[in-house]
């Protein structure tokens, strides 16, 4: 039995690839149903009016058809798509950034699992994006600290929604308050932990600094977010790459190699 979605999705396209000559499969992040994988039939048509509408980074509303197979799995299959307006491609300095977020996405999020305040921050992440100042470099994934802080907030959020991050006012094993004038690291299996005695201050973050961010995240405030990481972008980063490796069960991720490879080839 087929019938249509009776409203339309708010989505962005994540990722797109050929299905047919004349088709397209996407996985689509929907703020409605979370993740979805969907076949756009003649999307790659000359006169199709989704050839030009079905690109990552545009806020769309979908409307979807579907038939349920023996199996009880939907396929889903798009009817139609509208531009909703708002978004633009970011500028070529961040573009990798934009596609940097879709693979996380892709590998954090199970389909079918809807997380519509993660959806929000995503949108309001891709602005925050297109508005990052000019960098010398064309390349890279934090060509600017705004850049990399927003890249670090996001990364913060997402760990939210994924339900494996801390709270970052207290130690995770005591459940002992942070204090704003001593240090503290993130570890992937452990938690929040005090900084080891031995280990350079700068390895660690601040009790304070801890404190203003996991305010950031009680509020959903991204853009208080984004300001309270980019004093501690050097610390944080590696912390929370060590954790989204850790609970992605993945060591490499392809975007961030890309850009690994290109900076390789322009040094």
């Amino acid at each position: 039995m087929r019938r249509s979605s009776a409203a339309p999705l708010n989505a962005f396209v994540l990722h797109r690839h050929d299905w047919s000559e004349s088709s397209l499969i996407l996985d689509v992040l929907t703020r409605e149903q979370g993740r979805i994988v969907l076949v756009a039939k003649g999307a790659k048509r000359p006169h199709s009016q989704l050839r030009s509408i079905l690109l990552p980074f545009q806020r769309l509303h979908l409307h979807l058809t579907h038939k349920r197979a023996e199996s009880e799995s939907e396929i889903h299959v798009l009817r139609s798509a509208e531009w909703c307006g708002g978004h633009t491609l970011p500028p070529a300095a961040t573009l990798l950034s934009g596609y940097y977020l879709n693979e996380l996405l892709i590998l954090a999020l199970p389909r079918q699992d809807a997380h519509p305040l993660l959806f929000d921050a995503y949108a309001d992440t891709l602005l925050a994006l297109q508005a990052s100042p000019p960098s010398t470099h064309t390349t890279g994934m934090a060509g600017t600290a705004g850049t990399a802080a927003t890249l670090r907030a996001f990364e913060l959020l997402l760990l939210q929604a994924m339900g494996v991050l801390p709270e970052l006012g207290h130690i995770t094993a005591t459940q002992e308050a942070v204090e704003p004038e001593q240090h503290y690291r993130l570890e992937p299996k452990s938690g929040l932990c005090r900084l080891g005695e031995r280990a350079p201050v700068h390895d660690g973050l601040s009790g304070r600094a801890l404190l203003a961010i996991q305010a950031a995240l009680d509020q959903g405030d991204g853009a208080a977010l984004r300001q309270q990481c980019q004093p501690v972008l050097t610390a944080i980063r590696p912390q929370l790459r060590a954790a989204l490796h850790y609970h992605l069960g993945t060591t490499t991720l392809r975007t961030r190699q890309l850009m690994v490879d290109v900076q390789q080839l322009l040094d």
